[in-house]
Parts: C-alpha cells; sequence; structure tokens
C-alpha cells in the first residue's frame, strides 16, 4: 500500500509510520516539525516538511504521492494552548484538515483515516463509558475543532463520495510523547519518575481517564484504512483509571524509588471522569485493544531509562 501521514514525525504518527513501513508499505509523511521531531522519521519514509494550512503545498505533495490511504495525524494537540489562541487552534484543527481532504479528493485517494478525540469531544456525560451516540459536547476550542474536523470529512463523503472515517483517541500514551512538552499525563509522569521527581496532581486526584496504548492506536489505523465503515469510531479502553490509581502503578513499577504526588489546586473546567466504549470499533472494525495499562508503562518506562 502506498499511504501518507500527516503528522509523521510526531507521538502517534511517528508509530504508525514505522509499523507500515515495517510490513512493506511505501510511506510518505507531511508534518512541519514544529513538535515532530526529524528523528522519529526512520529510514525508508520520505518526509516533507509543510504546514497543513498551506493548501496548495498539501496538494503538491498529495498529487506526486498518490497515496491509497492518508493517515491524518497533523494537529494541534495542547489544549491549554487551544484555550489561550483558539484562532491558531481552529486554523490548523480545521483549515488544515479541509486542505487534507480537498487534496485527497483532487488525487483520488481511496481513503482518508482521521484522528479525533474522545473525551474532549464529549465533554462531561453521566455515560462512562461513552458510546459514538452521545451528542458531543466540548468543554474546550480543541475538541470543538476536532469535532469540527470530523463532520468536514463526513462532508467530503456525503458530497464527493470521498471514504473517510474519524477515530475518536481516548488519552493515548507510549514511547516516544514528550514527557517535557505537550504529552499527556503518563508521559509526565514517567518522567518525573525517572528524573528523581515528583508527580504534581490538579485537585484531589480522582478524576479519571482512559488510557490507550500507542500500539493499539496503530493497530486501529490499520484496521480502519482496510474496512468501509464511516461512521466515528472511539479508540479507547472503556476502563476508567483515577490520577491516584496510576501514581500507585507507577510506583510499583519504580523499583522502589519514592514516588509521593505533590497537590495543586483543581484547574478550572476540567473533566472528572472520562472513558470510551470502544464496541462499535470491535463490532465494525474487528479492533479491540490488547495492551494492559501496567505493561503499556512498562514498555513506556524503558524507553526513558
Amino acid at each position: 500500500m502506498r499511504a501518507l501521514v500527516t503528522g509523521g514525525a510526531g507521538f502517534i504518527g511517528s508509530n504508525l509510520a514505522d509499523a507500515l513501513l515495517a510490513r512493506g508499505d511505501d510511506v510518505e509523511v507531511i508534518d512541519d516539525l514544529s513538535t515532530g521531531r526529524q528523528s522519529n522519521v526512520r529510514d525508508g519514509a520520505i518526509l516533507h516538511e509543510a504546514d497543513l494550512r498551506d493548501a496548495e503545498r498539501i496538494a503538491e505533495v498529495v498529487t506526486a504521492a498518490r497515496p491509497e490511504v492518508i493517515f491524518h495525524l497533523g494537529a494541534q494537540i495542547d489544549v491549554r494552548r487551544a484555550v489561550s489562541d483558539p484562532t491558531v487552534d481552529a486554523r490548523i484543527n480545521i483549515e488544515g484538515t479541509v486542505s487534507v481532504l480537498e487534496a485527497a479528493r483532487a488525487a483520488g485517494v481511496r481513503r482518508v483515516v482521521n484522528s479525533s478525540t474522545g473525551g474532549a469531544i464529549y465533554g462531561d456525560t453521566d455515560r462512562i463509558p461513552t458510546g459514538e451516540e452521545t451528542v458531543p459536547a466540548p468543554m474546550a476550542p480543541y475538541g470543538q475543532s476536532k469535532h469540527a474536523a470530523e463532520g468536514y470529512c463526513a462532508l467530503y463523503t456525503r458530497l464527493h463520495g470521498l471514504s473517510t472515517i474519524s477515530l475518536r483517541y481516548a488519552n493515548v500514551y507510549g514511547p516516544r510523547q514528550d514527557p517535557h512538552g505537550e504529552g499527556g499525563v503518563i508521559a509526565i509522569f514517567c518522567g518525573k519518575l525517572v528524573e528523581g521527581g515528583r508527580p504534581k496532581i490538579f485537585g484531589a486526584g480522582t478524576q479519571t481517564r482512559d488510557y490507550v496504548f500507542v500500539a493499539d492506536v496503530v493497530a486501529a489505523n490499520l484496521a480502519a484504512a482496510e474496512a468501509e465503515e464511516t461512521s466515528p469510531c472511539n479508540v479507547g479502553t472503556g476502563v476508567e483509571t483515577s490520577l491516584l490509581e496510576l501514581v500507585e502503578i507507577l510506583r510499583e513499577l519504580g523499583d522502589g524509588r519514592p514516588f509521593e504526588p505533590e497537590f495543586a489546586p483543581a484547574r478550572l473546567g476540567e473533566i472528572e471522569r472520562s472513558a470510551i466504549d470502544p464496541s462499535r470499533a470491535r463490532e465494525r472494525l474487528g479492533w479491540a485493544p490488547r495492551v494492559a495499562l501496567a505493561d503499556g508503562l512498562r514498555q513506556t518506562l524503558a524507553t526513558l531509562s
């Protein structure tokens, strides 16, 4: 298969590109390297340094690459930045997605697999784990921009017959997630454990998240590329883990190193509970998560030690 991965120098995108290369696919990558790293792009993949908002440049790359499938992972993912500068967030996540979709349509791409978000789209809800039938109610501009991007994918399917699917990720973690950048809480906590620091918990630590290992997310992308499903699919475990539970698991993996959290005031607008129901992905994509949290944390720590 000829594949193009936007955001392919980043955390999830580079892991996906590696998996595609490993099975013998032709892989090209688009990344502006604002948060991605050139060192994440392995030999065998062709890197195009480009901004998703540059529609003309994106069209040039897609036309020349002639991919069968575009895996669209390039995005602005920092929720705090989205709150402080929603215009930039919208331009990258909405305008950038439209650039990719229009280039795909013009080049006759068979399928676009769009990376979206689970918890940030659903917002606060009493339905735990949350299914795709839940009406989106984002609590931050990031979730709203991802919801809008999903809408454009669905529009291109209705209007142009372009085959698209949006995968709504839970909290993804694993190797190559930056513990010092805009990475999630697991990357930050793992970094603290390795460095001998203390994890900071905002609030009481009872807030829950659904943590899914990056290799499982890669598998979901590969399954989605071959499926015909066009409805959004959750990619998570359906299991809630609190921050206090996460700290305890990491403490047990830390070979006796002290790992006591420090507490700070709760952050305004933070969702208290989040877990997404992966039943649709299991039924329609044939995908299910395979890596248990403790095993995934062990693999993540091994890459930092």
